[in-house]
């Protein structure tokens, strides 16, 4: 009979998190969030003022989908992600069987990888899911026509889509990010509220800094500036500059908090929980 591996771990946790109210919690804010935002445009003839696209969310349900990514990327979205990889480990000490799994005919660094796939597939989740409701209930209301770039250029329909969609691709790395503190904070605390409130503790930490006079030289590489490196892509030409610093700069907190995550993980002890 074939040992189950990572794949077979994934798949659980996937079942899991569809058993779980939480799950369905951050899905339904980042559903909500667009719906809002789309019907307070159609009782208004304004739109957002200071913001990057704001000016044609009247003009372009493409442009509503980017302004939304905007005003989540401080809170909503890492919220979001939070609920579940801040969670994701520590439910099972709550739940008392981690000893249980730990104990399977399943190696630790398996299980540890299905339950890191399963929180950086629910933060690709929102995402898409926040993506698409913005573009489709906008389209509806504004119509899906082209955008006016950054840098003032005329961008067809089809291509702006496609855009948009890039850009919710670039957000993404700084959302892993966030899911990997999470995995970090619920394997090291064994505790979820504590996990998850100490991880949207370090996003609001970061934002902070992002705004403390004379920390100029650091602001490049916090990791709330990396939320806006998707607007390169709505320049022309395409400014890779900010895309390419949002890949290494998210890798640079990624990578340590799965690392350390991973190594307690392997050393929890079994006759604890």
């Amino acid at each position: 009979m074939r040992r189950p591996g990572t794949l077979t771990v994934y798949v659980w946790e996937l079942r899991k998190l569809r058993a779980q109210k939480r799950t369905y919690l951050g899905l339904g804010i980042v559903t909500a969030v667009p719906l809002i935002f789309v019907i307070s445009l159609g009782l208004r003839a304004g739109g957002p003022d200071g913001v990057a696209f704001g000016r044609y969310v009247h003009q372009s349900g493409l442009a509503i989908p980017l302004v939304i990514l905007i005003f989540a990327s401080a809170f909503l979205l890492p919220l979001a992600t939070a609920l579940v990889a801040g969670d994701i480990v520590a439910a099972e000490d709550h739940n008392g069987t981690l000893k249980t799994i730990l104990t399977r005919s399943l190696d630790r660094g398996q299980i540890f990888a299905g339950k890191l796939l399963a929180a950086l597939s629910y933060a690709l989740l929102a995402l898409v899911l926040m993506g698409t409701v913005a573009t489709v209930a906008g389209s509806l209301e504004s119509g899906f026509n082209g955008l006016v770039s950054l840098s003032g250029t005329h961008i067809s329909a089809p291509k702006a889509l496609e855009l948009v969609y890039a850009s919710f691709g670039i957000y993404l790395l700084p959302m892993l990010a966030i899911a990997s503190i999470g995995v970090l904070l619920s394997t090291t605390t064994r505790n979820s509220a504590g996990a998850v409130v100490g991880t949207v503790m370090v996003v609001l930490m970061l934002n902070l800094l992002n705004i403390v006079p004379g920390l100029g030289s650091l602001h490049d590489y916090l990791l709330p500036n990396q939320f806006d490196a998707w607007m390169g892509f709505l320049r022309t030409p395409i400014d890779w500059s900010p895309i390419v610093r949002a890949a290494w700069v998210s890798a640079i907190y990624a990578v340590p908090c799965v690392f350390a995550a991973y190594l307690v993980f392997l050393r929890r002890d079994v006759t604890g929980g």
